[in-house]
Formats: C-alpha cells, structure tokens, sequence
C-alpha cells in the first residue's frame, strides 16, 4: 500500500446517491444539490450536511421541512448545474427544466424528472458539524423510469454511477 493523502481520505468513503433537496421558504421554491447524505438505523431517519453557506439552508431552518428527490445519472449535467448557483438570484426549476409536484406532507417540492422523492420534516439540526437530521413521512419511486442508475459524488468534481446489483438474499 501507498500511503494515501490524509486530506482526501473522505473521498474513500462516499456517503450515497447524490440527491436535490428542495425548500420552500414561504415564498419561493428552491433546489440545492447534496452529497453528503446518510440513512440513520433502519428507520426513514436521515442526515446531510449543509449550512448557512447555502441559500436553503434558511428555509430548512424556517419551516422545518424539505424534500430529498433522487436523481439518475442522466440528471448529472442537471445535477452540477443546480449545484454550482445560488438560489438567491436563480429560479433552479426553470433554469433547469425540473418539474416541481405538490406534496403531500410539506410544502417543499416533489421533482418530476427524479426516480424518487422524500418528504421530510427537520427533526434536529447539530449545528457544530452543519447536520441536520430529516424525518421522511412519505416516500414516492417513479416505477416507469427507464434510467435507475444514480451518481454518487467522489469529492473532487468526477462521480461513480451504480452499476448491476448483486443478490445475496438467500444468504
């Protein structure tokens, strides 16, 4: 083995699929691209990480809920793009051609063009590591999509898509 440069250690242990979370702040609907997302237990708890640094960040705080849609990697130009502006002064939906659906539980978007969608609600924010941890109250998986691959963000601007799934269920 060769020693491995420490500051890039994260790219080692990627955190899964890279997803949208889209707000609403009472106004105005947003988008931002996340990377760093995880399943907590077996429950439909989950974390990400994110802070003032994004303009969502003060709707997520506002009104406690959001929506994690999951994209596939035909989205991925869809997927940069979304994350690489600011909501501040872009309309993500437009500029990007997303279809924002009404939910069910949240007042946060559902996106058409994604494979799956999570309402959510905020349920903590550990402010001193930017996590905030999300509640799902309604899951949607869009069963006509040809495209399931999605992207999962390897930390320095390449991605790797899913490949074939292996079945061990017997086991």
């Amino acid at each position: 083995m060769r020693k491995f440069q420490l500051s890039k250690a994260f790219t080692l242990v990627e955190p899964g699929p890279v997803v949208f979370v889209t707000t609403h702040d009472g106004d105005t609907n947003n988008i931002m691209t996340i990377s760093w997302t995880m399943v907590m237990d077996f429950t439909p708890v989950f974390a990400m990480t994110t802070g003032p640094w994004n303009h969502s960040y003060a709707a997520l705080r506002k009104t406690k809920e959001c929506v994690i849609a999951i994209p596939t990697v035909d989205l991925i130009d869809t997927v940069v793009g979304v994350g690489t502006c600011s909501g501040a002064d872009t309309d993500k939906f437009a500029t990007f051609g997303l279809t924002p659906l009404r939910g069910n539980h949240v007042r946060a978007p559902l996106i058409r063009e994604c494979l799956a969608n999570i309402e959510c609600n905020v349920i903590d924010i550990i402010d001193t590591h930017h996590i905030v941890v999300l509640e799902g109250v309604a899951a949607y998986f869009d069963t006509t999509r040809k495209e399931k691959r999605t992207l999962h963000a390897i930390g320095d601007g390449t991605f790797v898509v899913d490949g074939r799934r292996l079945d061990r269920k017997k086991m």
